[in-house]
């Protein structure tokens, strides 16, 4: 199923703009979410709960803000930048196998809209601890509706036409949480949020970040390391559409 959206929302944020963010390293450290933003549910065994302090305290935020019932999930937040590179090449291989016709450029692009490449001056956002992959869930535990009636990657635009009305008020809930908490979002996302990455730099229109990469002691994130692969085993390509 094809989708379209509104493009005039948002803001494009293409790797040479973010390439030209100047990087401005305050230092502030790689905080568990699990302790700094308790309101905050950690979704997924694979989630390295990690992120920047600030971060972390502005998701608290957002997640205090959801009306009574609705909990803010985490699916992702730090990441290694070898489970980047892992996310890249998976990416990329599911890509070619759905889309074999694109040419090398046409595959980058796509890819670029959905994964930061992890070659580039500007980082990729979960590397540096700035960014949070969100859902919503429900009074019964389970995530709420933020897509129908698309699937994998073709509702993910965050302000994509023909929702249903379920999934359009769920999904404006999430939106306007994460905004009036301060973050930023990826418009080819809608459960990417940021702050004080290149990402959020190229949205707000800054010339500088606050944030570059970030590392982590291997004992607070091998093992989850592992649950994701163990993971990604399983899951289908999300280029192509379910019936296939």
């Amino acid at each position: 199923m094809t989708a379209k959206w509104d493009r005039s929302k948002g803001r494009p944020e293409p790797i040479r703009a973010l390439n030209r963010v100047r990087e401005v390293e305050t230092g502030e450290p790689l905080v568990d979410l699990r302790e700094a933003a308790p309101t905050v549910v950690i979704v997924r065994e694979a989630t390295i709960p990690f992120c920047r302090a600030r971060v972390a305290a502005m998701a608290e935020v957002a997640a205090q803000g959801l009306p009574p019932g609705v909990r803010l999930g985490v699916t992702d937040a730090w990441r290694p930048l070898e489970r980047q590179q892992a996310i890249y090449r998976w990416m990329e291989a599911n890509l070619v196998a759905a889309r074999p016709e694109l040419s090398p450029a046409a595959r980058r692009r796509v890819l670029c809209r959905f994964v930061a490449p992890f070659d580039q001056k500007a980082p990729p956002g979960h590397c540096t601890g700035a960014a949070l992959d969100v859902v919503l869930i429900g009074p019964d535990g389970e995530p709420l509706d933020l897509v129908s009636p698309y699937d994998r990657l073709f509702g993910a635009p965050t302000y994509v036409f023909g929702l249903t009305e379920e999934a359009s008020r769920n999904r404006a809930l999430l939106v306007e949480s994460m905004l009036a908490a301060g973050f930023s979002n990826c418009r080819d996302e809608f459960w990417h949020y940021s702050f004080g990455d290149a990402g959020w730099a190229v949205r707000t229109g800054r010339d500088s970040c606050d944030y570059g990469l970030a590392s982590l002691d291997e004992v607070h994130w091998r093992a989850k390391q592992d649950a994701w692969v163990t993971a990604m085993a399983d899951r289908p390509n999300p280029f192509r559409p379910p019936s296939a």
